[in-house]
């Protein structure tokens, strides 16, 4: 389990420095983070066995 968090966290962390690596407006980055982050809490729930 220690270890699905692990990856699952560090996933979120890379796919958020690719998304700052986009050459793409502020306003849409912000949103690709937003959508990014809840994915990720979301998977990180499932993980600690909330849902």
């Amino acid at each position: 389990m220690l270890i699905s968090v692990l990856i699952t966290f560090l996933v979120v962390i890379l796919v958020l420095y690719l998304i700052n690596m986009l050459p793409i407006d502020g306003r849409a980055k912000q949103i690709a983070r937003i959508i990014v982050i809840i994915l990720g809490v979301i998977s990180l729930l499932k993980y600690i066995a909330v849902f």
